[in-house]
């Protein structure tokens, strides 16, 4: 199985900040010493012409040369720099080869992405470029899928995401998050959305996932699956409000990759959020989903989607 990183690309954070970009480095560092079955690769920037298929040429153009207003830069959460323009580029870039290799491999993995707050005009919540969106829509255009579900539990509201597709009907969007967290302004609901309250645990999230994918499965019949396994919904998370155990959250992986097996559904994972102090938590996190991966792309069950009708 492959697995994408851009983790090269280190945003210059001030001292303090609460973004914790190490996560990355020490995540490829671990599935390099743990996971010989996984194939590590850096993926090439997103052009401007890809991104367009989410994002507009303004805000596209604005961001990259450094015209952002002071209010659109603290909405994203980091001050601009060139640095956090390639990584945004390069977190997409790792989405859309994570698509392309799940086709072909049944399951990879971009070991970042997850920008689900990022708008066709906009960015914030750490989120500059919609990774999510742009690469459904580019493995559409390309002809490897035609009826994209997006599986969202970052413990936020995939906001941006159901902005940039919600007059898409070939393309499900479920997000299950927190009722009383981020965005607290910005939200626009996606086709499915499950609102849990402050302090839900393992049973009653499992619960609540169980019926959502039979809700999806009811409603769509989906030939590929983006996945984005927020790690922020763990109990330690300073930013979650939820009270998961890592074992629960592993739960959930499988769960999301034996739905994906029993409908033969090749499955791109993007990483999502994860803000717990105890960045090896985070870690240890993410490694389990990458692992579930791997188990979901050598199980021989995945499949790759129906062939794309001639034009």
């Amino acid at each position: 199985m492959k697995a994408f990183y851009s983790d090269r690309f280190v945003l210059p954070l001030p001292d303090g900040h609460r973004f914790p970009m190490a996560k990355y480095r020490l995540l490829r560092e671990r599935i390099a010493a743990e996971l010989p079955g996984v194939a590590l690769a850096e993926p090439p920037p997103a052009s401007d012409g890809v991104l367009a298929l989410a994002h507009t040429p303004d805000w596209i153009e604005r961001l990259s040369l450094g015209r952002l207003t002071a209010l659109e830069q603290r909405a994203i959460g980091f001050p601009w720099s060139e640095a956090m323009v390639e990584r945004s580029r390069r977190s997409v870039g790792a989405t859309i080869t994570a698509c392309r290799a799940a086709i072909d491999d049944g399951a990879s993995v971009n070991l970042a992405g997850g920008t689900h707050h990022a708008g066709p005009d906009r960015g914030e919540g750490f989120c500059c470029l919609n990774d999510v969106a742009v690469a459904a829509r580019l493995m559409q255009a390309e002809r490897r899928a035609q009826r994209v579900a997006i599986v969202d539990l970052d413990v936020h509201q995939g906001n941006g995401t159901a902005q940039i597709l919600r007059h898409d009907p070939s393309v499900f969007t479920l997000s299950i998050h927190g009722a009383r967290n981020f965005p607290f302004r910005n939200r626009c609901d996606g086709d499915l959305d499950v609102d849990l309250p402050d302090g839900t645990g393992d049973e009653a999230y499992l619960e609540a996932l169980d019926g959502a994918l039979a809700t999806l499965a009811s409603r769509f019949e989906p030939d590929f699956l983006i996945f984005l396994a927020g790690a922020d919904v763990y109990e330690g998370d300073r930013l979650g409000r939820l009270s998961m155990s890592i074992p629960g959250i592993a739960e959930r992986d499988r769960r999301v990759f034996a739905f994906a097996r029993a409908r033969g559904l090749p499955v791109a994972v993007a990483m999502g959020g994860g803000y717990c102090p105890d960045i090896a938590r985070i870690v240890d996190i993410h490694a389990s989903t990458v692992r579930e991966a791997l188990m979901h792309a050598t199980s021989g069950r995945a499949r790759r989607g129906p062939p794309m009708p001639s034009a």
